[in-house]
């Protein structure tokens, strides 16, 4: 087995992401020409309604989410209970003004989310709002 570590050679295999402090460009960093970028803009000027936008779309308001976790033993099913400052494409933080707590709370595990008043929703959603 080679091993260059071992020999004292301490270069890594691969492509280096930054040469003299500038970026070589890759797949993902290569600038798109004016026609791409219009393209692009064009094609992406609003979302469909996935759940994480319309969770942005009703930051702030109190929230019960119900989860399960399949693997657990003492804790199965669980409520979190909280408002809803933040959402992702994986996750969703809550707070919880009457304890100080604060949670994390995967998408993988919610079953569904109640909320005690109107869901603000669209069916398009704006990056921008």
């Amino acid at each position: 087995m080679n091993n260059n570590f071992a020999n004292g050679n301490l270069s890594f295999p691969g492509k280096p992401l930054y040469v003299d402090g500038n970026p070589v460009p890759n797949q993902e960093t290569a600038p798109y020409t004016t026609e791409q970028a219009n393209t692009i803009v064009a094609n992406t000027q609003f979302e469909e309604s996935y759940i994480e936008n319309i969770l942005r779309l009703n930051k702030g308001k109190q929230v019960e989410i119900y989860t399960s976790y399949p693997d657990a033993t003492d804790w199965h099913d669980y409520v979190f209970k909280g408002l809803i400052e933040q959402s992702g494409r994986d996750h969703i933080i809550l707070s919880d003004p009457s304890t100080g707590n604060w949670y994390l709370v995967l998408m993988i595990y919610v079953n569904y989310i109640k909320f005690n008043e109107k869901i603000n929703y669209s069916p398009d959603f704006y990056p921008s709002n």
